[in-house]
């Protein structure tokens, strides 16, 4: 059961209120600059410049964009607020100068974060207002679908570095168990892939009410690295596309995902259902599970089950009725102008080893395949024989380890980006980019030098070095000479995109432009250690043909039904 949300044709058709919002009264607060909705009424936090392009930047956090998703609303579809104007508008003002809670997390602690985490920020040019139709960028978080917080991503940079201006919306949504709680009983009493939903209920809110924020509802581009990025893809496939787009552009950071079995997910309720003391296999289990305590659901979270806690197809009329591959196999999706790469080692930091734990290719079934249970042992030794070993004709590994973390990268990380490029381009869509980011987190590069340009190196440089919040394990530092070029080319490609469909149109005056997709061209970001006379080092290369050799076979039906893509 999935909610019933708006529709933009009502909005244009005047049968809502909300069109009155050019005839709201202007509220005003000590706090800081105010918004009003008509339904409430939010102050925000304004932030002086440093010498960037468009002036001072004001925040708005915590601002609920669904009901709390408690109680008999747990494990359920988001559902919409009442947002019915209230006396003509004069509505009490809500501080939100601040972050709202975090999303509990796992390994889950009872305190640390909130059920009643359903809350999005908001990032504007002070100076934007209704009618100013600026672009808008919507990042989704990673953390592999059971943790993460938006509160280590602000968007602050973004905005006031923007060629162009831009508005810009991070989310919270539901995560581990309270998010990706599948099985029959979810099916027939509940709604799976709620953490999903509620993504898609927050594109809703935007849609509703950028434009009070001085945004445009018709230029949205929606962001996400990892379990972010896959977000980015499973929402080009919502519903096999047979629902209005919520957005127009899509980037897509080293996509990471796979999704759970319904026979896992089954498994895996019946276990939690067993653990908090519900019945396993009854429709009371939901109902035991909903009025279960905070405490109890937490305690479940941090327990062993017998598979992933993700993203599952949810049947024909659900949010994920195929696995994304087969979707856009078949051209069930959404067509938008696209941005998607990877980091150049993404696969070192899940390879499940370190580089003298890789001898054999027993080390590499052992640690690599093993974290894909599904693999047939035909698809992994026609997998291995396409990655010569060390020291065999035509090799270019010279480790194992090389070796084994290329085979995760491609499963994982490499193939999405540029299969997902190559099926919007047969769709004739011609704003496509791809990317290799091929430059080290220093703060991850100094604890595992041998890791390379590991997963999560591209956010170091593109949610500013000198911010000094931790989130899910992303520290940072300030930059030093070479990081800074990169940050500001890197934040320039991703607003000129937002703001025009072609990360060129606004570049750095020092970048180079980077070409559209075709035949696997793509991006590579990069610094100057040379000390040569360009600030980066960044420019094209095409992807090699071996590459793609190798995502034509882990993009293929019969092996993304095995891995989950």
């Amino acid at each position: 059961m999935y909610p019933t949300y708006v529709s933009l044709a009502l909005l244009i058709s005047g049968l809502l209120p909300l069109l009155a919002l050019g005839a709201l009264p202007e509220l005003s607060s000590r706090l800081g600059p105010v918004v009003n909705l008509g339904y409430a009424a939010f102050a925000g936090n304004t932030t002086s410049p440093t010498g960037e392009l468009n002036g001072p930047v004001t925040f708005f956090g915590n601002i609920p964009y669904v009901q709390a998703p408690v109680g008999n609303l747990r494990f359920r579809a988001p559902q919409q607020l009442d947002e019915s104007i209230v006396n003509s508008g004069n509505v009490t003002i809500t501080d939100a100068r601040n972050w709202g809670s975090a999303c509990i997390q796992q390994p889950a602690v009872v305190g640390a974060g909130s059920e009643d985490c359903l809350k999005l920020n908001i990032w504007k040019p002070s100076d934007a207002k209704q009618g100013d139709g600026l672009p808008v960028i919507f990042y989704t978080h990673g953390g592999g679908f059971i943790y993460g917080t938006p509160h280590g991503f602000p968007l602050y940079d973004w905005v006031n570095q923007s060629a162009q201006k831009i508005v810009a919306v991070s989310i919270g949504y539901r995560l581990n168990l309270f998010g990706f709680l599948s099985g029959t009983e979810m099916l027939a009493n509940g709604d799976s892939n709620a953490g999903l939903l509620d993504q898609r209920a927050a594109l809703e809110w935007v849609h509703r009410h950028i434009e009070s924020f001085g945004g445009d509802p018709d230029q949205i581009t929606i962001d996400g690295q990892s379990a972010g990025g896959a977000s980015v893809v499973m929402q080009t496939v919502a519903f096999g596309g047979s629902k209005p787009a919520l957005f127009n552009r899509g980037i897509a950071q080293s996509i990471g995902y796979g999704t759970a079995t319904t026979e896992e997910a089954e498994a895996v309720f019946r276990n939690v259902a067993r653990f908090v003391g519900c019945p396993t296999t009854r429709a009371e289990a939901l109902s035991c599970l909903r009025g279960a305590s905070v405490g109890a659901i937490v305690a479940a979270v941090n327990q062993p089950q017998p598979g992933p806690m993700a993203p599952v197809v949810d049947g024909p009329t659900g949010i994920l009725p195929a696995l994304p591959g087969a979707l856009i196999t078949a051209g069930n999706f959404t067509t938008i102008d696209f941005v998607g790469g990877h980091c150049t080692n993404d696969g070192r930091t899940f390879v499940g080893g370190t580089p003298d734990e890789f001898v054999t290719d027993a080390d590499i079934v052992q640690r690599v395949f093993a974290s894909h249970p599904h693999l047939t042992n035909m698809t992994i030794q026609k997998a291995l024989a396409m990655y010569p070993a060390p020291g065999t004709p035509g090799s270019p590994y010279a480790t194992q380890y090389e070796r084994a973390s290329e085979i995760e990268q491609d499963i994982v990380f490499s193939c999405m980006d540029w299969y997902l490029a190559t099926q919007l381009q047969k769709k004739g869509v011609q704003n496509l980019f791809t990317f290799r980011f091929n430059a080290p987190s220093p703060v991850l590069l100094s604890e595992t030098p041998y890791e390379g340009v590991m997963h999560t190196s591209d956010l170091f440089f593109l949610f500013d070095g000198t911010n000094k919040t931790s989130n899910a394990g992303f520290i940072f530092t300030a930059f030093n000479e070479t990081e800074a070029p990169l940050s500001q080319e890197s934040i320039a490609f991703w607003t000129s995109f937002i703001s025009s469909g072609d990360p060129s149109n606004f570049r750095k005056s020092f970048s180079p432009a980077w070409d559209p997709f075709s035949s696997g061209t793509r991006m590579v970001l990069t610094q100057d250690t040379t000390n040569g006379t360009s600030l980066t080092s960044s420019g094209m290369e095409v992807t090699p043909p071996s590459q793609i050799e190798r995502c034509m076979f882990w993009m293929s039906d019969n092996v993304t039904s095995q891995t989950g893509i």
